[in-house]
């Protein structure tokens, strides 16, 4: 992964950050709830001389108090975490607790190069810190006359005398409710970049188009950014007014798609191209229709062949008629000429459809008939053939093997490399050429090209134009005159003189106001 990955999984993944965050101040929040708490209050004790006159063992010199009294420190640090200590504390305060309890409650600390204790005492309440604190100190001093002295108070010549009385504390020491949550905040936040890190790292899915060029090894042709609120049944891509950024956004996608095409041989440019996936539902007719569409309005020949003949879809897709096509024209059933049909508002572009269900598709596709369909289709036109995925069965394939190459059509934030690697083995293994991938349902944000540049050409107004209504046969525009056959068996027995070129031609010559969809002459959809 490089930096730029890192950000990318990060904005990916940012309302996972968010909630774990979230999670981690919510746990940490409920958890100082529902804790004991802890109040903590100090007291002070200064360890001084006395003058007990002539009684006293020992007589201190005047000045030598100060000395005598450090020098006792640390016997009276050590000596204020005794048993006995505790005792006189729990006397005093009538606490039921054990001395070992009361210890364990207790810090005694002496500042550096001080005569001074400092007692910290805890309790669960305010009242019950406040009061161990300030009895400990006095259970020290009585304890100090025991073993200094002769047990009577103020008998030692050396002892603690309480300086700080201890306050109410005002907050529990423990737990610290705005500490745990910041801390469960940096966990909830440290563990939601771990998770988004973790799921960029084992995330197989292809959504960029740089990362697909240099993990595949292929070029990206095009990557056709996702359209919201277009109906499902709306695949023609190229009729969208392109008044919108997504539309104008497709219609630009397109573009340089064809572009990329054109210039990927300039010596031998394809002339059959198969548009498949890698497994059903990634938008590869889609994407075909669309292709051939785009390739005619730059003034080519174009021939789109349904190739898909389990679930063929390119007649509704282009708004024509069902009936017969590139089956019965292999079965010898029908002539080309016959089957072939102009798409409406199209010029240069026609169709050939899937025809009849055939029992045996592999066959019909893998047949010399097929390739010699192909032949002479590619000497007139540019053949885009719709071919079926490549995993769930072999017909993709096949026809791969009979063209000059594939575009794999890649549905991004759903494909894997994994799935897209397997099919480009299949194509491998016949001998086939990958020409290469097109990203579709890209976002918008990250399809690699920028719009809305400031302008957009609008077309022109176009004046009506009166025309004569031509004869429709079996739902598709005539191209000349034919004869209505009453055996629909013989529907496509007709006039064989017009040869392929002469319909491309034929196309060429139609009127935009004839060839628009919905128009006169056109079939509905």
């Amino acid at each position: 992964m490089e930096l730029r990955d890192y950000f990318v999984a990060l904005r990916r993944h940012a309302l996972a950050i968010v909630l774990l965050t979230l999670i981690g101040v919510g746990v940490s929040y409920g958890w100082a709830k529902l804790q004991t708490p802890v109040y903590e209050a100090s007291a002070s004790g200064f360890v001084k001389s006395r003058d007990v006159g002539t009684e006293a063992d020992v007589v201190v010199a005047p000045g030598a108090e100060d000395a005598i009294a450090k020098a006792k420190v640390d016997t009276y640090l050590d000596m204020a975490r005794w048993r006995t200590v505790a005792e006189h504390a729990a006397a005093e305060l009538e606490l039921t607790d054990t001395p070992e309890q009361l210890v364990r409650r207790i810090t005694v600390e002496n500042p550096t190069r001080t005569a001074i204790l400092r007692i910290t005492a805890q309790g669960s309440s305010p009242e019950s810190a406040r009061d161990l604190a300030s009895a400990w100190v006095r259970g020290l001093t009585a304890t100090i006359d025991d073993f200094d002295g002769d047990g009577t108070e103020g008998s030692s010549p050396v002892t603690v005398i309480l300086g700080e009385s201890a306050v109410l504390p005002e907050a529990p020491a423990f737990p610290d409710t705005r500490m745990a949550v910041v801390i469960g905040g940096i966990i909830g936040f440290a563990a939601g970049i771990a998770f988004a890190f973790m799921r960029a790292y084992s995330d197989r899915r292809i959504r960029v188009a740089d990362d697909v060029e240099q993990r595949l090894g292929v070029s990206v042709l095009g990557a056709i950014p996702t359209i919201s609120g277009l109906d499902k049944h709306q695949r023609l891509l190229t009729d969208l007014d392109g008044s919108s950024k997504s539309s104008f956004a497709v219609s630009e996608s397109l573009r340089v798609m064809r572009t990329n095409l054109q210039f990927m041989d300039v010596d031998h440019p394809p002339r059959r191209i198969v548009v498949t996936s890698a497994l059903p539902g990634e938008g590869k007719s889609t994407v075909a229709a669309n292709l051939a569409a785009t390739l005619a309005a730059n003034g080519a020949h174009v021939v789109l062949v349904d190739g898909d003949l389990r679930r063929p879809t390119v007649a509704r897709t282009m708004g024509l008629a069902h009936g017969a096509g590139l089956t019965d024209v292999l079965a010898g059933r029908a002539e080309l000429t016959d089957v072939l049909q102009r798409a409406p508002g199209m010029p240069g572009l026609l169709v050939l459809g899937a025809g009849t269900t055939p029992p045996n598709p592999s066959e019909l596709l893998g047949s010399d008939r097929m390739k010699a369909l192909l032949d002479q289709l590619a000497d007139h036109a540019t053949v885009i053939i719709d071919a079926p995925p490549l995993l769930p069965i072999t017909d993709g394939a096949i026809l791969t093997h009979q063209a000059d190459g594939a575009i794999l059509v890649i549905a991004a934030g759903s494909s894997t490399y994994d799935i897209v690697g397997k099919a480009m083995d299949a194509i491998e293994k016949v001998h086939g050429r990958v020409l290469g991938v097109v990203l579709n349902r890209v976002a918008l944000s990250s399809s690699g090209t920028r719009y809305g540049y400031g302008y957009q050409a609008q077309p022109p107004e176009e004046e009506p134009v009166a025309k004569t209504p031509r004869p429709r046969r079996g739902g598709r525009q005539s191209l000349g005159p034919r004869r209505a056959p009453a055996d629909p068996a013989d529907a496509y027995q007709a006039d064989e003189t017009m040869s392929i070129e002469d319909l491309l031609r034929a196309t060429d010559s139609v009127e935009p106001s004839e060839q628009r969809p919905g128009g006169r002459g056109a079939p509905k959809r």
